[in-house]
């Protein structure tokens, strides 16, 4: 981001800051996607062990709500 924020302020060109943009939204969108497989494999296997599946989809749902356009 502190990469972004100096090429903006340096008025690189419009199509290199893109290009930056699209590097760090892919990579948060593979950090997300390894978070995403964490919690499916690890805590809604362990609330549907324990009984309360219900509740770990709903906040699983919520987070994706706000996760997700």
């Amino acid at each position: 981001m502190r990469g972004l924020k100096r090429m903006v302020q340096d008025q690189e060109n419009c199509p290199d800051v893109l290009i930056q943009v699209a590097a760090v939204r892919g990579a948060l969108d593979k950090v997300a996607r390894l978070i995403l497989d964490e919690h499916l494999t690890g805590c809604v296997v362990r609330a549907a062990e324990q009984g309360n599946i219900e509740a770990e989809v709903a906040a699983l749902q919520a987070a994706l709500n706000r996760f997700l356009p």
